[in-house]
């Protein structure tokens, strides 16, 4: 098995993880927002759609879609500065959502010194 290929399994993984996190949150949404919001060309389409949206809708669905058709993946990934400004102040607890944020940053990030 290559690396990268261990990477994408890791990556699954670990996205699971941060589904699952989400879910414990009551962070997660069974509907998804409208074409239009999910469409935003902002950061983190902060214009259109609520933080924990962004993750569950776009970076969880494009990076898994990435990790199963074993594609090229991001250089780097630093999400968890935003995930702490978004949730900071949330009266649930998000640690083990910011955790798994975390570690799907360190992954990709250390990822890429394979190439």
């Amino acid at each position: 098995m290559s690396q990268l290929t261990i990477v994408h399994t890791q990556l699954r993984g670990l996205l699971d993880t941060l589904e699952v996190e989400l879910r414990r949150s009551e962070l997660w949404e069974d509907t998804p927002p409208s074409a239009e919001a999910l469409a935003s060309v902002q950061p983190f389409a902060v214009d259109t759609l609520d933080f924990s949206q962004w993750l569950q809708f776009i970076f969880l669905a494009r990076l898994r879609m990435m990790a199963e058709l074993g594609g090229e993946l991001p250089q780097s990934c630093s999400v968890l500065p935003m995930a702490e400004e978004a949730f900071k102040g949330m009266a649930r607890d998000v640690r083990a959502v910011l955790q798994a944020v975390d570690a799907v940053d360190r992954l990709l990030s250390g990822a890429n010194r394979l190439h």
